[in-house]
């Protein structure tokens, strides 16, 4: 059975260390591709490049993961700056646009993971909540995962996934505040957070407030896997030399 290519944004960090090195690094916690792995594709990490070379990119995939990590910068939406924001990630914040934008320019499968799918809002045209007081699951003590229900929206693609309540890994303090235009919503916290977003119709984008790479359930990642390898299969071949 053919794995669809699937990639994986990663973070860009400062200084990272292993053996008796200390250097910049792109990094990416294990889970994403192990997820990946159990669910049917293949992995490869996609860090941070110039924008301009997104297209190039994309081409050469059959689906794309925006992985979580640092808020999304509010100038990308046209707000100031909450005092409680964390500090941006501006190579991300150039990069994953522009391949969410390739990704969908080129019917991609898409899958954004909590600031994979704040970021799907962004690129799109919509705001953000800067900081969540009193949510059901946001982090609470840093590095701890807290955990919540979600419930999908009927006759949407989460739905059709995840067709009942479920209890989701969660670590996160912002959310989507104003849907893009095209968005839906296609499930919620019990407090009206948004916790995933779509594009209806034949795209195939989905976005997910939680980590579903810190848990058991497959359905997301096998899906994007799955409409990956469909894509593949309907793409020509091309063969060089």
């Amino acid at each position: 059975m053919h794995r669809p290519l699937i990639g994986v944004t990663t973070y860009l960090e400062p200084a990272a260390r292993w053996g008796v090195w200390e250097l910049p690094a792109a990094v990416l916690p294990a889970a994403y591709p192990r997820l990946v792995r159990r669910s049917g594709g293949l992995a490869v990490l996609l860090p941070p490049d110039e924008a301009e070379r997104a297209a190039d990119v994309v081409a050469r995939l059959d689906g794309l993961v925006v992985a979580g990590g640092a808020d999304v910068d509010p100038g990308l939406y046209g707000a100031e700056r909450d005092f409680r924001t964390g500090p941006p990630a501006h190579a991300r914040d150039v990069w994953e646009p522009a391949l969410l934008r390739a990704a969908l320019a080129a019917d991609v499968p898409v899958l954004g993971i909590c600031r994979g799918m704040q970021l799907l809002n962004v690129a799109l045209g919509g705001t953000l909540i800067q900081h969540l007081d009193g949510h059901a699951g946001p982090y609470g003590k840093a590095g701890i995962l807290g955990e919540h229900v979600v419930t999908p929206v009927e006759g949407t693609l989460y739905a059709s996934l995840v067709p009942g309540e479920a209890s989701v890994p969660t670590y996160h303090h912002q959310a989507v505040d104003r849907l893009a235009p095209g968005l839906v919503a296609s499930a919620y916290a019990a407090d009206g957070t948004v916790e995933a977003v779509e594009l209806p119709g034949p795209r195939w984008a989905l976005g997910v407030q939680w980590h579903p790479e810190m848990g058991e359930d497959l359905r997301v990642m096998r899906a994007l896997v799955e409409a990956a390898r469909a894509k593949a299969a309907a793409s020509p071949v091309t063969v060089v030399g």
